[in-house]
């Protein structure tokens, strides 16, 4: 099936073009040109007309835990450990299969319409087995988000005992999800040891090992807290990736999450050895984490995309709001307000996702899966414009809300229309959060 959309204005060739089109043949881009290009090219394929829109990359959301969205407001204004155990570890280990999927569907949802058009679950919940990936899979299709399951290596006897694998279970489950998913476009699982504290060093090398023969990366939390890098020290005498490195797992498979608390040789090694970087800022900002040093990481060519980290992490779970947040902070922080630009924080939300998670994804092109957002250009925060399409991306990134975003598209298809969910009703998500907040009640 081929179908032509014409916005206004498209985001593509790193710049806002006029009067441009594009063909979508089944769920991937086939061509972009000149709208008039395009209709004497295919006269007969159907068009749509998105007068007032500009077409924009769908986001990359590179680093969320979606059962988190459930615990939103339950713990705030608390240090990370107090905060860990005074939502995570109190609410988690109690969830049935079906809160599991409701919080799911709602962080999705939420995000869906926010403009995201892929997430990166990063997903430690396995109260019952793969049936708990199965059912946060479940939820990404009834919303129609397109979905990479980190799914989280975890064997710290201190965590809950929902989050425990021995490594060959977490090797064993990791590779029949993968095996299962490997055809399909919407939904791609990838190896995620939780972190330094949360995985033992056999668990960390599990991960890499199984990554290396998926032909994936592998995700994992290094140094978002200063707690971490004692830790290490005073374990081994080496700091978070100097130990990662003596593991053997520092390599272009490597994803870090955070960051945060590195020094300039960790982040020389990383770049050296074409690592990447999920980047959370609102995640650090809430939780007190501190300031990843990007500028640093810029300079040492390492990737570096966005991600919302879980909702009671952050309480928003936008890649827009994380573009504005990344350039704001990193501005604040060094006092140079050319640190980070907008094209760049742009790209991390977006292009640089993409490449992270292997997918062809966060540009316009052809070849390209068919991932959009179409935002409203006469909306408040997307004003003034005055016909000057250099206005348009600082509007974006640093001023449009989110009522701006009327379409969303994934993979060729409208799962936003008119700012209103299509696949699923904002009814049902809210029904199925009402559920588990009620049975949440009973806990306390």
């Amino acid at each position: 099936m081929q179908k032509i959309l014409l916005p206004k204005y498209l985001y593509t060739h790193e710049k806002f073009e006029k009067d441009f089109g594009i063909l979508i043949s089944g769920n991937l881009v086939k061509e972009v040109a000149k709208q008039k290009e395009l209709l004497n090219k295919y006269p007969e394929v159907p068009i749509k007309r998105y007068d007032d829109m500009v077409f924009v990359p769908g986001t990359v959301n590179t680093h969320n835990h979606s059962f988190q969205s459930l615990l939103r407001g339950i713990a705030i204004d608390q240090p990370f450990l107090k905060w860990r155990d005074n939502s995570l570890y109190k609410y988690s280990p109690a969830m049935r299969l079906e809160d599991i999927y409701n919080g799911a569907l709602f962080a999705y949802a939420e995000m869906m319409k926010c403009g995201v058009t892929t997430v990166c679950d990063f997903f430690y919940l396995h109260n019952y087995g793969n049936e708990s990936d199965e059912a946060i899979v479940q939820a990404a299709k009834d919303v129609g988000i397109r979905l990479v399951l980190a799914r989280t290596m975890y064997d710290w006897d201190g965590a809950p005992k929902g989050y425990l694998e021995s490594v060959s279970e977490a090797v064993k489950n990791t590779k029949q999800l993968a095996a299962k998913y490997q055809s399909d476009s919407m939904v791609t699982v990838i190896p995620a040891p939780h972190s330094l504290h949360g995985a033992s060093p056999e668990m960390i090398q599990a991960g890499h090992k199984l990554a290396i023969e998926m032909g994936t990366k592998f995700h994992i939390h290094v140094a978002e807290e200063p707690f971490e890098v004692k830790d290490t020290l005073r374990k081994h005498n080496k700091r978070t990736v100097e130990y990662l490195n003596e593991l053997g797992v520092v390599d272009s498979s490597l994803v870090l999450v955070h960051g945060v608390w590195l020094n300039d040789e960790e982040i020389e090694l990383l770049g050296q050895r074409h690592a990447a970087l999920n980047y959370c800022p609102s995640s650090n900002m809430f939780l007190a984490d501190g300031v990843t040093n990007i500028p640093k990481m810029a300079a040492n060519k390492i990737n570096i995309a966005l991600g919302s980290d879980g909702a009671c992490g952050n309480n928003r779970i936008s890649v827009f709001e994380e573009m504005r947040m990344t350039a704001l902070l990193q501005k604040a922080t060094t006092h140079d307000a050319l640190c980070v630009k907008c094209k760049q924080a742009f790209d991390m939300g977006t292009i640089n996702g993409g490449a992270q998670l292997d997918l062809d994804i966060g540009e316009i092109k052809a070849g390209s899966l068919a991932d959009f957002v179409g935002i409203n250009l006469n909306d408040f925060s997307m004003k003034p414009l005055s016909g000057n399409l250099e206005q348009l991306l600082p509007n974006i990134v640093y001023s449009m809300q989110p009522n701006a975003i009327k379409t969303v598209i994934v993979n060729g298809e409208e799962t936003v229309k008119d700012g209103e969910l299509v696949k699923v009703s904002e009814e049902k998500v809210m029904g199925k959060v009402d559920q588990t907040m009620d049975y949440f009640a009973t806990l306390d």
